[in-house]
């Protein structure tokens, strides 16, 4: 193979590989590049002239790249991520809702609004009437059960009374 073309290829592919980079970031791909690009350079101006030196010094200089530096990138240059609970139901606990339709206990032929959407409800004490405000406990099938915004709950105040005791 000519000399000229493993040179072209060592810089091509590593210019290529950098630019892979900015489509598919994770920074191996990045380092490969310049690993390349480095090779490439060094064929350029003699400093490397076999193709299975060229090879060798690219893959020790990949992996010591990859393995020094890309622990250091991952720590300051972190990407933008979020955390969002995966389960509905945990999310949607305590959170306080608008009654679109008169709740009462004995059947679940009230409802809210949460998130936008209408749901059937059910009260836990009483009933509530449409306009008030309620708060979510838990939900049975696709019917959210609720207490009336004033109620406090019976075993917050029973554990405050046990520490006073």
């Amino acid at each position: 193979m000519d000399a000229d073309l493993v040179t072209w290829i060592f810089l091509g592919g590593g210019i290529l590989l950098m630019l892979l980079e900015m489509a598919l970031p994770g920074g191996v791909a990045l380092f490969l590049g310049f690993s390349g690009l480095t090779v490439g350079v060094l064929r350029f101006f003699g400093l490397l002239s076999s193709v299975g030196s060229s090879v060798a010094v690219w893959l020790i200089l990949s992996v010591v790249l990859t393995i020094a530096i890309r622990p250091f990138i991952k720590k300051y240059l972190k990407p933008e991520s979020y955390f969002k609970y995966a389960d509905e139901d945990y999310e949607a606990m305590d959170q306080i809702v608008e009654v679109i339709e008169e709740i009462n206990e004995e059947d679940n032929s009230g409802r809210i609004r949460l998130d936008g959407v209408s749901w059937r409800a059910k009260s836990l004490d009483g009933t509530i009437k449409a306009g008030e405000k309620a708060r979510i406990q838990y939900r049975e099938n696709t019917t959210w059960i609720v207490e009336p915004l004033g109620v406090k709950d019976p075993s917050k105040e029973q554990h405050k009374k046990r520490n006073k005791n």
